[in-house]
This record gives C-alpha cells, structure tokens and sequence, in this order.
C-alpha cells in the first residue's frame, strides 16, 4: 500500500512539474511576441520645435500660424507637435541664441541678426537659396499718430519740429530701430525729406534732429508700441503692420506713410546646429517651408505684413497704404555697406546721436 501511494506521488509529482514547464513556455512565447509588438509598430514620436523671434509677428505666429501648422504636421505624419516660443527685440534674440538659446528656428527682423548666427557656425546650409532669398515678410516705416494726427505731422521733417515728442526702440537691441533710422536717412539722402538730395551731411542732421526729440528708446519695436498706447509721446516710429494690428484690435490711434519709405523684409532661417542637436531637422525645415506658403502668407497679411509671394501680394494690396518712392536695402549700398558706414562706431547713427546730444535743450 505505501508503495502504492509512493508510485501515484511521483506520477503526480512529474505530471504538475510537465504541465509548469509547458505553461511557463507558453507564458514566455507570449511574453516575446507582446514585447516585440511595440518595436514593430509604427507610432509616430511627438515633436517640440523652439521658435527664436522678433518681437512684431508674436500675434501671427502664436494665434494662427503655429496652430494652422500642428494641425498640418498631425493630418501628415499622425505625430503631435508643440512649439517653445520666444519673443525678444531681433538684435538681443540674436545674440540670446549665439549664446545657447538653442532655438530651432530663427526669425528675426533683418538680414544682419541672421547673419550672426552663420558666422557662429550655428546655421551650416545656405539660406538665402529659396525662391525669396530667405525673406518671409515685408513691412515698411510709417509714423504712428494719435488718432486724428492733432500733430499735424505728414513727414519725416516733421518729427524734428521742436516739441515733438518721437518714440523709436535702441539701435543696440532692436532691429526694428535700425530700419526706422535706415527710412529717415535714406529718405533725406534721396531728396523726400526736406533736404537736397545726395547730401549726406543734411540728412545726419535730419536724423539727429528726429533723435533729439525721441524721449523714450525701448529695447524692441513691441515696447516701444506699447509705451505708445499707454499715453506717452506724440509719435512712434514703427513698422506698418505693428500699427495695423493694434488698429485691428481696436486701438485709438493712426499713421502716416510717408512719400519715401524703406521696404522692411524679414528672414527667417532653420538653425541646423540646433535642430540636428534635438532631432527635430525634418519638422523644422517643413516649418519654415510652410510660412512660404499662401496659406501662411495670407494668415501674415491678416496681420498687418506685406507678403513675399507675388500672388498673395496682389490679392492684398488695397490693405495696405502706397508709397511714392519705396526703396530698399540695395538702394543704400546693401547691409554689409550699412553696417560699415551707418551703424558702425563713429558711423552715420553715432554722428546724428552725438549732434542730437548738442543741440538738446
């Protein structure tokens, strides 16, 4: 009988231990074909790409260009993105990214604050090879006034009347500053301004006689606009479309074009160093590409900016003020000229400074 029982326990022993070793290789064959599943998969990864900007187009960015391209980029790829964004005067966004402001893409106000990040090496391809040489928008200078122009100011001579208050941002900081400077001169220099044309020493006085009477110099355009609102000063200088939108949103208050204004064109570039370092280099670039189109065209003259692509440019024109005699940076001998001999120490600007200085009350 215990031998018996001894044989039925062993019998039982090795057919519990059988029945373990069959459920735990059917457990593990399970195991490696749901750990697998999700490799095989294809799940698109979630994107952050970094904006770098001025601080004018903030509006048409974030409440309608960005949304309109998460929206692309999810229908295309079924991946999410999100965009960190950043809104500094153009010359300081500048220098914030040769600093380590890692953003993938820049858009600045002018060509020279691009330029600063190629000779850092942080952009490595050519940017200006598109079809608009790497331009996205366009404005130009006006003069804002408030509402009615009790002023009476009509052109740039204007705001060097005595007892004119005149706001401009810092040359130092704002790319929006340097093209208001870059109006006043080139419209003396070519005779709009008051002055004969081609002489150069009259149009440093005319810019030194406007400097005289500026009385706050914010670091970008955006403040300067808002000290504006806020009830200080007669006049702002400042880009067209700055004034647009604000009228947009029901801000009191008007401007005037001038009869010789500068063409304002804004680039915007994708920063490869940046980009690659995040492993965003595809979205980024599909970014950029996108603000070229007439979507997005459309969408930046809602806001107040003169588009790049011809056919929205003429579907839009009435929205937009004439100008007699519209020149441009090439009028002035191009940015590597201005830059030497407008901007530089002991340039055209530190010369209308320094006079505006003596001539103070």
């Amino acid at each position: 009988m215990a031998r018996s029982s001894f044989s039925f326990l062993v019998r039982s022993t090795w057919l519990l231990l059988l029945l373990l070793l069959a459920f735990g290789c059917d457990s593990s064959k399970k195991a490696t074909v749901s750990s697998a599943a999700p490799q095989n998969a294809k799940v698109a990864a979630p994107v952050t790409i970094t904006l770098g900007a001025y601080t004018t187009p903030r509006e048409a960015y974030g409440k309608s260009i960005l949304p309109a391209f998460r929206d692309k980029w999810r229908k295309e790829t079924g991946a999410e993105v999100t965009f960190n964004e950043s809104y500094l005067g153009s010359g300081a966004q500048a220098r914030a990214i040769v600093g380590g402001f890692e953003a993938d893409v820049a858009a600045l106000s002018l060509d020279p604050d691009v330029q600063k990040l190629t000779d850092a090496g942080l952009i490595k391809h050519e940017w200006k090879s598109g079809p608009h040489a790497g331009i996205v928008t366009r404005s130009i200078v006006v003069i804002g006034v408030r509402e009615g122009n009790p002023k009476n100011i009509h052109s740039w001579e204007d705001l060097a009347k005595p007892g004119i208050e005149v706001l401009t941002p810092n040359v130092r900081t704002s790319g929006g500053a340097m093209w208001n400077i870059l109006a006043i001169y080139g419209a003396a220099l070519r005779g709009h301004a008051g002055t004969p044309k081609g002489d150069q020493e009259a149009a440093v006085n005319l810019v030194g006689s406007v400097l005289r009477n500026v009385k706050i110099m914010d670091r970008g355009g955006r403040e300067s606009l808002l000290t504006f609102e806020r009830g200080v000063g007669d006049v702002v200088i400042t880009y067209e479309n700055e004034i647009l939108l604000g009228k947009m949103e029901g801000k009191k208050y008007d401007y005037v074009a001038p009869a010789s204004s500068i063409s304002i064109e804004n680039p915007v570039a994708l920063i490869d160093t940046y980009a690659d370092r995040h492993k965003v280099q595809p979205a980024a670039k599909a970014f950029v590409d996108f603000l070229f189109t007439p979507e997005v065209q459309h969408s930046f003259a809602k806001y107040g900016f003169r588009p790049v692509v011809d056919s929205v440019a003429k579907d839009t024109q009435s929205k937009f003020a004439p100008v007699s005699d519209l020149f441009t940076v090439s009028d002035l001998g191009g940015w590597a000229e201005i830059q030497k001999n407008i901007f530089a120490q002991g340039g055209v600007y530190d010369r209308a400074l320094e006079r505006s200085r003596k001539d103070a009350p």
